[in-house]
């Protein structure tokens, strides 16, 4: 007499997330973390405006700009 098939369980979150990690180091990959500026942050927000502010001051803002646009593809920006 045959026995009533098993039934696979639901792979946890874990199991899952194990298993597609693994595919993709199979591929060649491997994980990597960023840690970028919070822009919520006043703090931060602040900080930026105050090094643009500096950056605007450069005495040689025209040279720059000059350069990159004579050095730039700008095709791309279509």
């Amino acid at each position: 007499m045959p026995g009533k098939p098993k039934t696979k369980r639901p792979k946890t979150a874990q199991e899952r997330m194990s298993a597609r990690r693994k595919r993709l180091r199979a591929q060649g990959l491997r994980p990597v973390q960023y840690w970028v500026p919070d822009l919520r942050d006043p703090r931060v927000r602040a900080d930026l405006r105050r090094q643009a502010r500096l950056l605007a001051q450069h005495s040689e803002n025209a040279e720059i700009d000059a350069w990159i646009e004579a050095n730039y593809d700008w095709r791309e920006w279509k």
